[in-house]
C-alpha cells in the first residue's frame, strides 16, 4: 500500500492498492497487476538471525570487517572468512555487521546454518542451493550438484545480495556455493580458519575472546550495572572463569538474573569447583562455558530440565512447541512454557516464531545430561512419541495433497492428540519442505530403532513433498531406508510400493538404468505377490524408463503390456497414462511404433478415460499433447486453441513446468506455420519459466529465440528443433 501525501506538479507512477491522503496535483498514472500474467514475486529475503540484547563492544571487529569488504580492487570483496573458537561470538558479529549493511544489498540477505559440528553431520551444498534458490523464487531446483551451481551463479550474477554461511566445517562446503559476480557479499562463519579458501580469494578475520571491558559491559547488561559495581571482586572472578567467551557469559548472566538475592560468590565458587568437562568440547583455556552450562542446567526446574535432555536427543535440527510437547507428552501450553523457560535460560535461541534450536555446545552437553539421566526406556518413548506425531502430520499433509496416493496403512504406538499446524493445502506442503531434514532424520531413526513399520510409512508419507518439490537427493535416500525396512519387516505390499515410488524419484533424477532396475524388482514382487495393479505400474514404469532413454521398441512392448495388464484388473486411469506416453513416442517418431497407430489418438483416448475417472490434471497434459499432435498434422488453429485451453488450466493450478512445457508446444507449433510473432512470443515466455527449474531447457529456448523472428514482416519459418529435443514429462513416468 502507497500513502501519499501532496505532490505538487511533475508525474508519478504508482503500482499496486494506493490510498489518497491530501491533495494531488499532475500527472499520476496508477498501475494493477494484470491477474492473467505472471504469479507475484516472492518479498526480498531477509533471513539473518536477531542479535541478541547482550551484543557488547566489537567495534574493532566491525571496523575490521568494514576494512575487508571494501579494500578488494574494485570496491568488493565476495568472500570473507570470521573464524574464532566455539562460543566467541562469530554468529552473532556477523548478524550484527550484515545487518546494518542491509541498504547495501537490495536483493536480499541469506543465511544458512552448515552445522559443522552438529551430530548429524555437515549439510550438503545441495541442501543450501535448494534453500537459498527457492527463497529467490526458483524451482524446482534441478538433481545434480552440477546444474544446481550453475544456476545458482547463474542468478545471483547480477545480484546485490548478502550471504552468511553458519558454523562452516571445511572449504569444500562453500565452494560450491560460491556467488556469481562481484556485487553482493558472502561471509562464512567457521570454528576452522578455512585457509584452503584463500586460493578462491577469500579474505580473513580471526574473532578472539573479549577484553575484560567487554566481558564487564556485557555482565553489566545482563544483571545490571549496579550490581557488578556492588559484587566487582565476584564479578572480576566470574569474568575471568567465563574465559572471554560470550556464550559462557550469557548463561552466567542468565542465571544470575534468575536470582537476584544470590551472592555472585555462590556462582562463582559452583564454577570454580569441581572443573568436570564435556571432554569432546573442551577448547584449549576456554573450557568454563561447560561449567556455565551444567551451572545453568542445574538450577532448571525438573520439567524444563527433563525437556532440555529430551530435545537434544531427538532427530530434529529446530523444535517447535508440538515437538516439545510430544518429547514430554504434555499438553501443548505447557510445552510452549517450558520452552520460554530454556529460552530465558539461553540454553535455546528463538529463531523464528514457535522455532528453537540449541547451540551446538549447548546441545551436546543436553545430549550428554540425556544420555546419562533419561532411562533407555524413557529415551526410546519419548523419540517414538516424536516420530508418532512426524507420522500423524506427514500423514495429513497427505490427504490434503494427494489423498488417492494415501493406501497404505499407518500404525501407532502413541496415538497423536496434538493440532495440526496446517489447514489448507499450501500449508500442508510448507510444513513438509520446512521439515523435511528432520522428517528425514526420524525414518533414518525409526530404522535404527527396528521401528520398520514406522521407516516405511513416513517414506510412504512423504510422497507429495518429493512428487511437488522433487528434493532428488532426499528422494532416493528416503526410499532406499524404507525399501530395507520393508523388506526387513517382510511386508510385501510395502516393499513394493518403496520400490515404485524410489523408481520413479531415479526416473525423475535422469538416473534411468536405476529406475528400470527398482521398476523391475516391483515387477518381480508384484508378480510373485498375485497383484495385477502393482504389475501394470512396474510394467509402465519400466516402459516409461526405456522412453526416456531413448529406447523405443521396448517401451512400446512394456506399455502395451501395461494397458492390457490394467485394463483386466479395471483401472483404467493407469491405462490412459501408459497412451499418453505412446502417443509421446507417435509424435516423436511417427511410424516407429508396432502398431502404427497415430499420436493424437492416443491422446484423445486417453483425455476421455482421464476425464471419465475426474483426472482433470492428467486430462489437460493429454489435451496438451493432442493439440500438438493436431498442429504437427497442419490443423494448425485447432491444434493451437488445444494448446492454449491447456495453458490456461496449467495456470490456473500453479503447474510452473507443464506451463513452460507447452508454451514450448505452442512455440515450436506456431514457427512450423510462419507464425512468427506467437512463436517468438511462446519460447521467450518459455524460456523465462524454464530458468526457474531448468537451466538447459532455458538454454534451448533462447536457442530457438535466436532464429525465431519477432515481427510477421520479417517472419520465414523458423528452424524449430525436432520434436525429439522437447524435455521429458515433467510429472514423472508413473501413475503411483
Amino acid at each position: 500500500m502507497h500513502r501519499n501525501g501532496n505532490a505538487i506538479g511533475g508525474s508519478a507512477r504508482i503500482e499496486g492498492p494506493t490510498v489518497q491522503a491530501g491533495d494531488v496535483h499532475g500527472g499520476i498514472h496508477i498501475h494493477a497487476r494484470d491477474p492473467a500474467g505472471p504469479p507475484a514475486r516472492l518479498p526480498v529475503p531477509r533471513q539473518l538471525l536477531p542479535v541478541s540484547a547482550h551484543f557488547t563492544d566489537r567495534e574493532g571487529d566491525l571496523a575490521a570487517l568494514n576494512g575487508l569488504r571494501t579494500s578488494g580492487p574494485d570496491g568488493s570483496t565476495p568472500l570473507i572468512v570470521v573464524s574464532g573458537p566455539a562460543g566467541v561470538g562469530k554468529t552473532a558479529l556477523v548478524s550484527r555487521w550484515l545487518g546494518d549493511l542491509a541498504e547495501h544489498f537490495p536483493d536480499g540477505q541469506l543465511y544458512a546454518d552448515l552445522r559443522g559440528h552438529s551430530a548429524d553431520g555437515p549439510a550438503t551444498p545441495s541442501e543450501v542451493l535448494g534453500q537459498f534458490l527457492r527463497a529467490l523464487g526458483i524451482g524446482p531446483i534441478p538433481a545434480g550438484l552440477g546444474e544446481q551451481t550453475a544456476l545458482w551463479r547463474s542468478v545471483t550474477a547480477g545480484l546485490r545480495v548478502s550471504v552468511m554461511l553458519d558454523n562452516v566445517f571445511s572449504a569444500a562446503q562453500v565452494r560450491p556455493l560460491l556467488t556469481g559476480g562481484r556485487s553482493g557479499l558472502m561471509v562464512a562463519t567457521s570454528r576452522h580458519r578455512l585457509t584452503g579458501l584463500r586460493a578462491d580469494g577469500a579474505l580473513h578475520h580471526q574473532l578472539g575472546l573479549l577484553d575484560a571491558a567487554a566481558a564487564e559491559e556485557m555482565l553489566s547488561r545482563g544483571v545490571g550495572a549496579e550490581r557488578v559495581r556492588s559484587e566487582a571482586g565476584d564479578a572480576h572472578r566470574l569474568i575471568a572463569l567465563c574465559g572471554g567467551l560470550p556464550l559462557a557469559l550469557c548463561l552466567a548472566s542468565a542465571r544470575l538474573a534468575s536470582r537476584p538475592r544470590q551472592p555472585m560468590r555462590s556462582l562463582v565458587e559452583s564454577l570454580a569447583e569441581g572443573r568436570r568437562r564435556l571432554a569432546a568440547l573442551t577448547i584449549e583455556e576456554e573450557s568454563s562455558v561447560h561449567h556455565a552450562l551444567d551451572a545453568s542446567y542445574a538450577v532448571l526446574p525438573d520439567d524444563a530440565a527433563r525437556l532440555y535432555r529430551r530435545l537434544a536427543l531427538l532427530p530434529a535440527r529446530t523444535v517447535e512447541a508440538r515437538i516439545a510437547a510430544s518429547a514430554c507428552a504434555v499438553p501443548l501450553e505447557e510445552a510452549e512454557q517450558l520452552l520460554d523457560a530454556l529460552v530465558e535460560a539461553n540454553l535455546v535461541e528463538d529463531i523464528g516464531p514457535d522455532s528453537y534450536r540449541f547451540h551446538d555446545l549447548v546441545r551436546l552437553h543436553a545430549a550428554e545430561r540425556g544420555r546419562a539421566e533419561e532411562p533407555p526406556e524413557a529415551r526410546s518413548e519419548a523419540l517414538r512419541r516424536v516420530c508418532d506425531w512426524y507420522l500423524a502430520t506427514a500423514t495429513e499433509a497427505q490427504r490434503f495433497l494427494s489423498p488417492i496416493q494415501l493406501t497404505l496403512r499407518r500404525t501407532y504406538v502413541h496415538p497423536v492428540e496434538l493440532p495440526c499446524p496446517f489447514t489448507e493445502p499450501s500449508g500442508a506442503l510448507g510444513w513438509l519442505d520446512g521439515h523435511r531434514l528432520d522428517l528425514l532424520a526420524a525414518v533414518r531413526a525409526a530404522y535404527e530403532e527396528g521401528w520398520d513399520d514406522l521407516a516405511w510409512q513416513l517414506v510412504d508419507a512423504l510422497w507429495p513433498l518429493f512428487h511437488r518439490l522433487r528434493h532428488h537427493e532426499l528422494w532416493l535416500e528416503a526410499h532406499m531406508v524404507g525399501l530395507r525396512a520393508a523388506r526387513r519387516g517382510k511386508d510385501r505390499a510395502a516393499e513394493r510400493q518403496m520400490l515404485n515410488s524410489g523408481a520413479i524419484g531415479f526416473s525423475v533424477a535422469g538416473r534411468v538404468e536405476d529406475a528400470v532396475r527398482w521398476f523391475t524388482w516391483s515387477l518381480e514382487a508384484a508378480q510373485e505377490a498375485g497383484d495385477a495393479r502393482d504389475e501394470g505400474q512396474a510394467l509402465h514404469g519400466i516402459g516409461s524408463a526405456h522412453r526416456q532413454a531413448g529406447r523405443f521398441g521396448e517401451a512400446g512392448a512394456f506399455l502395451h503390456r501395461a494397458i492390457e495388464t490394467w485394463e483386466a484388473v479395471g483401472y483404467p486411469r493407469g491405462a490412459a497414462l501408459s497412451r499418453i506416453v505412446l502417443g509421446e513416442m507417435a509424435l516423436e517418431s511417427p511410424g516407429a511404433l508396432w502398431d502404427g497407430r497415430p499420436a493424437a489418438e492416443y491422446f484423445a483416448l486417453a483425455r476421455r478415460t482421464l476425464l471419465a475417472v475426474d483426472d482433470p490434471y492428467d486430462a489437460a497434459r493429454a489435451l496438451a499433447f493432442h493439440g500438438r499432435a493436431r498442429a504437427v498434422a497442419g490443423a494448425y488453429e485447432d491444434g493451437a486453441g488445444e494448446l492454449r485451453a491447456a495453458l490456461a488450466f496449467f495456470e490456473e493450478a500453479g503447474a510452473t513446468p507443464w506451463q513452460a512445457r507447452v508454451l514450448e508446444m505452442l512455440g515450436r507449433s506456431a514457427a512450423d506455420h510462419a507464425d512468427a510473432r506467437t512463436a517468438y512470443d511462446c519460447f521467450g515466455r518459455a524460456r523465462d519459466l524454464y530458468a526457474l527449474q531448468s537451466p538447459s531447457d532455458a538454454q534451448r529456448m533462447a536457442d530457438l529465440l535466436a532464429t525465431a523472428p519477432a515481427e510477421p514482416a520479417d517472419a520465414e519459418p523458423a528452424d524449430a528443433e525436432p520434436a525429439d529435443a522437447e524435455p521429458a514429462d515433467p510429472e514423472g513416468p508413473a501413475p503411483r
